[in-house]
């Protein structure tokens, strides 16, 4: 854990910034006593699904947009 007083740390902001995006926490003090600390923040597991990765995987045997019931049966009856 990096530890940094406030001073320092509004200094070099970018650089302990990415010690956060590294996974590292950033400790800050006043007087050398800790205030605060920065924390990476715990991401999400990533969807690991691939574009274009179910390619061929499935088989048409009639068409997509062709309705699957007859035509006359669309109509609703008139009540």
């Amino acid at each position: 854990m990096e530890t940094a007083n406030i001073a320092e740390f509004k200094k070099h902001l970018s650089s302990y910034l990415t010690l956060v995006e590294k996974g590292e926490t950033v400790e800050i003090c006043r007087r050398n006593q800790p205030i605060a600390r920065v924390l990476p923040v715990r991401r999400g597991h990533r969807n690991g699904t691939v574009l274009g990765c179910g390619t061929d995987s499935v088989i048409f045997h009639d068409s997509v947009i062709d309705p699957l019931i007859p035509e006359e049966d669309w109509k609703c009856p008139v009540l």
